[in-house]
């Protein structure tokens, strides 16, 4: 059972082709992505050859789906350069969360992603309640009152606003955020520091993974919050622990983010490993 392993900015992800992996199972998703047992990755992207369709399934480490991934995404494009299905024209990949154009450039070092329109309203995203614009609501979590606006771009993410973006605020109130009860899909989490208008940073707890060196979708959802809110320009930087992405957003909130891939290992996975128990 072959794999080929790719990080973009530290989220790693393996990648898999459903013709070698029919049956793949919660169980096996852990197994692969687990950094003790297993090769250990944030993810697993799951290509499917449909005739004339790039098509990808994107799998947390606990085994749930993801609608869709900013990195997995271009970790997927650069796969299928490198594997010569696409050049460096650009193509759409279908995803669960909706169908993206990519363009791979400079040797497959970097690839563009439009990712599709960013949606503040509740019933897209989705959001508990009445339907709305959520911008701006208060969320108590820990005893501490934050400020959240939550946006979708295929995948939910709720952004909270912070005079400094901490990995301490990440790891200690991210999985509370994830899993309560306003958000019936759970949602990625964001801690959002407007370093200038040019500049974001953002330190992201990941539904189904937790705490992540970096997130193309989580970057691209900070900043279209951050554009809605009036607090940058349509063209920003994201930094996060792992490094940064260009993110653009135009006025109809259109967004698309450009950032590196780096092809790390391929391999095969062992009979006994599959076997163990």
């Amino acid at each position: 059972m072959r794999f080929a392993k790719y990080q973009a900015l530290g989220n790693d992800y393996v990648v898999l082709e459903e013709s070698e992996w029919p049956d793949l199972d919660d169980k096996t998703v852990r197994r692969v992505c687990d950094r003790h047992f297993g090769v250990g990755s944030d993810g697993i992207l799951l290509r499917s050859r449909d005739a004339g369709v790039h098509r990808v399934r994107i799998f947390n480490p606990d085994g749930s789906e993801a609608e869709k991934s900013g990195n997995g995404l271009r970790i997927f494009a650069r796969y299928l350069f490198d594997h010569e299905v696409v050049t460096g024209e650009p193509f759409k990949v279908s995803t669960p969360g909706g169908e993206v154009t990519c363009v791979v450039c400079d040797g497959g070092r970097s690839v563009s992603v439009d990712m599709g329109r960013a949606s503040f309203d509740s019933a897209e995203i989705p959001v508990a309640g009445p339907r709305r614009e959520v911008l701006r609501e208060t969320l108590e979590v820990g005893g501490v009152v934050v400020e959240l606006s939550a946006v979708t771009i295929g995948n939910p993410h709720c952004v909270i606003l912070r005079e400094h973006a901490l990995a301490d605020d990440a790891r200690g109130f991210g999985q509370a955020i994830e899993i309560d009860p306003r958000f019936p899909n759970r949602t990625n989490v964001q801690f959002l520091e407007v370093m200038d208008r040019e500049n974001l940073r953002i330190e992201i707890w990941e539904r189904g993974a937790g705490y992540t060196l970096a997130s193309g979708s989580s970057a691209c959802g900070a900043a279209a919050v951050a554009r809605k809110l009036g607090l940058c320009e349509p063209a920003v930087t994201v930094h996060m622990p792992g490094g940064a992405i260009d993110v653009e957003i135009d006025d109809q909130f259109l967004v698309r983010q450009c950032g590196p891939v780096v092809r790390v290992a391929d391999g095969a996975l062992s009979p006994e490993f599959l076997e163990a128990p």
